[in-house]
C-alpha cells in the first residue's frame, strides 16, 4: 500500500450520553486528524441490543494517507477523549463511538474486520451510507449502499433525521 496515497473512508459515529454535544466534539476531532469531511444526515434510532437512551447516529466520509491501524488508532483515542468507557458489555450507553467501516475495498479480518458487519445489519449505519456513498459498491456483496438500502427490511429498526448543525459544516 503506497503511504502516500489517499484512501477514502467511511466511519460511523454513534452516541447517546450527551450525544449533541460528543458528536460535536468526535466531528471536531475527526475534522482535525483527517481534514474536510463529509457528513450524512443524523439520525436518531431507538438503542440496539440493549434498554437506554436513543442514539445519534451518521457517516463521515473522509480521506487519508494513514494505514488502517493508524486510523483505527486516532478512532479509539477521540472515544477515550469524549469519555467513552472501555467496559465488558458489548452493548450499552456510549458517550461517543466511532468505527471504521470501509477503507477502500479492503476486505480484511487484522487489524479490525473490514468492510464492518454491522453495514448489513443496522439501519443506523446502512441508511447513512446510502446517503453519503449511494454508488459506492460494498466489497463483499458487491451491491452500492443505495441497492443494499433499497432491500433493506426497515421494519426492523426505526430511525428519523434529526436538525443538527457543525460549526465546519460546508454551506
Amino acid at each position: 500500500m503506497n503511504a502516500s496515497q489517499q484512501h477514502c473512508i467511511l466511519i460511523s459515529s454513534g452516541s447517546n450520553i450527551d450525544k449533541e454535544a460528543n458528536t460535536i466534539k468526535g466531528l471536531d476531532a475527526l475534522h482535525h486528524a483527517f481534514g474536510e469531511l463529509t457528513l450524512s444526515p443524523v439520525y436518531e434510532s431507538q438503542s440496539v441490543g440493549f434498554k437506554g437512551d436513543n442514539f445519534f447516529n451518521l457517516v463521515i466520509m473522509a480521506y487519508t494517507t494513514k494505514s488502517v491501524k493508524q486510523v483505527c488508532a486516532i478512532l479509539k483515542k477521540i472515544e477515550d477523549d469524549c469519555g467513552r468507557l472501555r467496559q465488558s458489555e458489548k452493548f450499552s450507553p456510549r458517550t461517543l463511538d466511532l468505527d471504521l467501516l470501509t477503507f477502500d475495498d479492503l476486505v480484511c479480518e487484522q487489524p479490525v474486520s473490514l468492510p464492518r458487519d454491522e453495514i448489513t445489519h443496522n439501519a443506523f449505519v446502512l441508511q447513512p451510507m446510502a446517503d453519503i456513498a449511494p454508488d459506492h459498491v460494498h466489497p463483499s456483496t458487491g451491491k452500492t449502499y443505495a441497492q443494499m438500502w433499497q432491500q433493506f427490511d426497515k421494519s426492523k429498526q426505526r430511525l428519523w433525521a434529526v436538525p443538527f448543525a457543525w460549526s465546519n459544516m460546508p454551506l
